[in-house]
């Protein structure tokens, strides 16, 4: 292998495949190093669920749908702009794979699945020159010029610049376990603690509850945990709660000392306009508001863990069901994780600031957003940035030739 090589990416999820694509393209000689047998396993499970690539919303509720701690304003709308969702969509085009925006926003390729995507991917960052080195685990880190990688096989390489792109803690079988953290942190890059993102949470439903709700849906709800509130789905599971309505409230659900959670069963409906749809109703509340309101068998089995004596008191609990929580369910079940490299240890380039030539792309970045597409697309938009910001870098340090640079896409 070529020492140095003039970019070395290490993970080959979507975030670090994107950054190889820009840079190979641009003429770079770029080197994928994964874990692996083969890359994109992550891009592979999210392909199961039909590859949800991104939302088809407008750019403002999009951006407000990321979150993180210590981001500067502005953060999003600077990644998003320069590759969003029309983008990807268009990039999917040109790789031969039309997409559909389903009634919910999100977006899918028409086939419904990853494989021939990735096949596709793979090819195009081949046919620019792009090396795969398969089955290294990433093990150690020496800044310099340029930067020696140690791989867990005993192999040592030197770079010119280096993409980590290694994900979170979410899915380790895929790859992305987090113990890239051990090594980031020994190296004094800022890094929280990965947690638990787009998660299920622990709550002890009674056997009376299990035995009729047990994978229920709740549909059509709003879910309120402290001062903010989710509209979705919940799903009723043996071990408590999952599903997109308490995926978005996860931020606020983990900073909570007890997190509770207050489900509104009939969100169109206020409480008067309940009672007065139980006027004639003299025994049997629930019974009758199942048919009246419409209660789900889930919503049912919820709300016959006490009896009503009124309509009055069953309408509040309706409105404002509270659930207490015992915490999230283990990072290994999650979709996403939270927690990463710290935003202030980064530039807007992604470029680790104490290292220059080092770059972080995707879910290694301490950020999270909800299910629905955003979470593939904010590893896209990041290593989109890294990708661009290697070339730069590189132009600046004139380890690449100036036409290179003509293939820079320019962002915001």
């Amino acid at each position: 292998m070529p020492s140095p090589i003039q970019l070395a990416i290490i993970g080959g999820g979507p975030a670090g495949l994107r950054a190889a694509e820009i840079a190979a393209s641009a003429g770079l000689q770029v080197t994928i190093f994964d874990a692996k047998p083969s890359v994109g396993r992550k891009f592979l499970v999210a392909g199961k669920g039909g590859l949800n690539l991104t939302h088809g919303e407008d750019f403002e509720k999009f951006v407000a749908r990321y979150s993180g701690p210590d981001q500067a304003a502005g953060t999003w709308n600077d990644l998003l702009a320069c590759f969003d969702a029309p983008a990807l969509r268009a990039w999917s085009a040109e790789m031969g794979v039309e997409t559909f925006q389903a009634t919910s926003g999100r977006v899918y390729p028409k086939a419904l699945k990853a494989a021939p995507l990735l096949r596709r991917w793979i090819d195009r960052i081949k046919s620019c020159g792009g090396r795969f080195e398969m089955n290294h685990t990433w093990a150690g880190l020496s800044p310099g010029s340029p930067h020696r990688l140690e791989f867990a096989n005993g192999i040592s390489v030197e770079a010119d610049a280096v993409i980590f792109a290694l994900g979170g803690g979410s899915w380790p079988k895929t790859g992305s376990d987090g113990s890239w953290t051990r090594g980031f942190t020994s190296l004094g890059i800022d890094c929280h603690p990965l947690v638990p993102a787009n998660c299920g949470w622990n709550h002890p439903w009674p056997p009376e509850v299990l035995s009729a709700a047990e994978g229920q849906p709740l549909k059509n709800i709003s879910v309120r945990a402290g001062e903010h509130t989710a509209v979705g789905e919940l799903l009723i599971t043996q071990y408590g709660i999952e599903g997109g309505a308490i995926y978005q409230l996860g931020a606020t659900l983990r900073s909570m000392s007890e997190p509770t959670i207050a489900i509104d069963f009939k969100p169109t409906f206020s409480h008067s306009q309940l009672v007065t749809k139980m006027e004639s109703v003299r025994r049997d509340f629930l019974a009758a508001a199942s048919v009246r309101w419409r209660l789900s068998p889930a919503a049912h089995a919820i709300l016959a863990r006490k009896p009503w004596a009124d309509a009055d008191s069953l309408a509040r609990e309706v409105k404002h069901c509270v659930i207490p929580l015992d915490g999230p369910r283990p990072i290994e079940e999650a979709i996403s994780s939270a927690g990463g490299v710290c935003w202030n240890a980064l530039d807007s380039s992604l470029m680790v600031k104490q290292f220059p030539g080092i770059f972080v792309a995707g879910e290694m970045i301490d950020w999270e957003a909800p299910t629905g597409g955003y979470l593939m697309q904010g590893c896209f938009a990041t290593g989109t940035r890294a990708g661009n910001s290697a070339i730069a870098w590189l132009k600046m340090k004139q380890q690449i030739s100036p036409g290179a640079a003509e293939h820079v896409r320019r962002c915001p």
